[in-house]
């Protein structure tokens, strides 16, 4: 079985489905080098606009295989430091790709599972999905940049909240709360997301890119930082063929036809 499949469509969005259902698609070794290799080949592409991930079956991801744990205790912390940095960074790459990303949380969230969802741009989640990250009920330390991940998208209290006590948030619960972006019906999920991502992927490329590394870390560090950047930003798509197409497409009243950026 494929751990990770890959959809690439026309109109430039890639789609990422973790594909161990029967393991509600726990990172595995095998998924993580698929992983590691499927978005170095999308950093790559040109003609990228837009990546959507979600998971087979009723999960989104269980979060890391911890199977090996019990094998791999006693080989010291340098080692296990080593491991778990090249797990980190591999799932976490997706917040380096240019171009906005897209979590479709269809079911459950879990741990890293849930770290990986909060690394892209948008999350979107199922009414009913479970959101959880119970580190310290397994007796471990959160990881996979939890204790970043969650107080910078919902803020310090949810975080607290749910790195310890455990509680598990629905999408429902979690909309509301900043968690996620939004949360729709299980049944409408995929086309609500691939509906967002379609119409994401038809904004200039150049000028969505620039505005995703303004927003980069919860935007800038105060209003003369977001000044200095944007009067450098903004002239580099004034002078752009985007703006001159999206110009002319608005005066014509049709859509524009943007190029790569």
């Amino acid at each position: 079985m494929d751990e990770l499949l890959i959809d690439r469509r026309d109109d430039g969005v890639a789609v990422l489905t973790l594909n161990l259902p029967d393991r509600r698609n726990a990172m595995t070794d095998g998924m993580t080098a698929r992983w590691r290799t499927a978005i170095a080949d999308l950093a790559a592409d040109r003609d990228l606009r837009c990546v959507v991930v979600t998971g087979a079956g009723n999960a989104f991801c269980s979060g890391g295989d911890l199977s090996w744990l019990a094998e791999r205790a006693e080989e010291g912390v340098p080692a296990l430091r080593e491991r778990m940095l090249g797990f980190y960074r591999t799932w976490l790459a997706i917040a380096d790709l240019e171009v906005p990303t897209i979590a479709a949380v269809n079911g459950a969230a879990v741990g890293a599972g849930l770290c990986l969802a909060l690394a892209c741009d948008l999350v979107y989640a199922a009414e009913e999905a479970k959101l959880l990250v119970p580190f310290t009920s397994l007796g471990l330390h959160p990881g996979m940049a939890a204790t970043y991940l969650l107080p910078r998208v919902a803020g310090v209290v949810v975080a607290r909240e749910m790195l310890l006590t455990g509680r598990t948030m629905t999408g429902a619960e979690a909309a509301p709360a900043g968690l996620v972006t939004r949360a729709f019906p299980r049944e409408s999920l995929m086309a609500e997301v691939m509906g967002i991502a379609s119409r994401t992927a038809a904004n200039a490329p150049v000028a969505t890119r620039l505005t995703k590394i303004a927003l980069a870390g919860g935007g800038h560090a105060d209003l003369d930082a977001a000044l200095r950047w944007e009067s450098l930003a903004q002239p580099v798509t004034m002078i752009s063929d985007d703006m001159r197409e999206g110009l002319a497409a608005q005066r014509e009243r049709r859509a524009p036809r943007f190029g790569n950026a």
